[in-house]
């Protein structure tokens, strides 16, 4: 990758983006042997977790491989699509697969809030667009925090109170940041003023989809389990 490159390389063209893959060697060697040591580990574990793992590889594929890691080069909107595969797919999936112990779900959630702030800071963003390494330290800042939240959240089996009051703080917040990005009067991020135009957006414009992108396709189902457990902490109450 050339230094002067994001890590995602080049924008695509917007004719030829479906074939824009990411192949680095080092990240698909990473990968793959991510994948065969996960499914070892759990060649003797139920199927619902060995599914977990495969739905895993499948959103880091699709966030650092398919042609979605280079769109994020020229759309901003791709990008938080890109966020909502880690944090609502990869991140909950992991957590299926390997649950982690459960820790400080109050510090659990200020990191991960943390890092999806932090990604939206326009020096921040510039910072992870000019170096892999600050890239790849913001990907894994919201992996794991994400890994250790949803491991609280699906480990909890009768404290439903708790975890909603968790799940209904992030979907909160992604409402706030999705409402900035939708109502801003300007475009925040530089990074895209030239790419945008090429897909048919201007960088303001690109900015708002993005917005709603946070909230529906981020929310919603998000939303959906904040009500699956609602139900079932009042069921819960009425059986008590």
């Amino acid at each position: 990758m050339k230094p002067d490159l994001p890590y995602c390389g080049p924008a695509p063209d917007p004719h030829a983006w479906i074939t824009a893959w990411n192949l680095d060697p080092v990240l698909i060697g990473c990968l793959g042997a991510l994948a065969i040591g996960g499914f070892w580990q759990l060649r003797d574990q139920g199927v619902l977790r060995k599914r977990a793992f495969g739905v895993a590889i499948f959103a880091a594929v699709l966030a650092f491989v398919s042609p979605l890691c280079a769109m994020t080069v020229a759309l901003f909107s791709a990008r938080t699509l890109h966020h909502l595969v880690v944090i609502v797919l990869l991140a909950p999936a992991l957590a299926l697969a390997f649950p982690l112990r459960r820790g400080p779900q109050a510090l659990v959630f200020l990191m991960l809030s943390g890092a999806l702030w932090l990604w939206h800071l326009p020096v921040i963003y510039s910072a992870a667009w000019d170096s892999a390494s600050v890239y790849w330290g913001l990907q894994l800042a919201l992996i794991m925090p994400g890994w250790m939240f949803w491991s609280a959240l699906l480990g909890q089996r009768r404290d439903n109170v708790a975890g909603l009051v968790w799940l209904v703080s992030l979907v909160g917040q992604m409402g706030v940041l999705g409402a900035l990005l939708t109502f801003a009067p300007r475009a925040f991020y530089m990074e895209h003023l030239a790419h945008a135009p090429r897909f048919g957006f201007s960088a303001l414009e690109d900015q708002q989809l993005a917005g709603l992108i946070m909230w529906v396709p981020g929310m919603v189902p998000l939303g959906i389990l904040a009500a699956i457990m609602i139900w079932q902490a009042l069921w819960q109450g009425a059986r008590a």
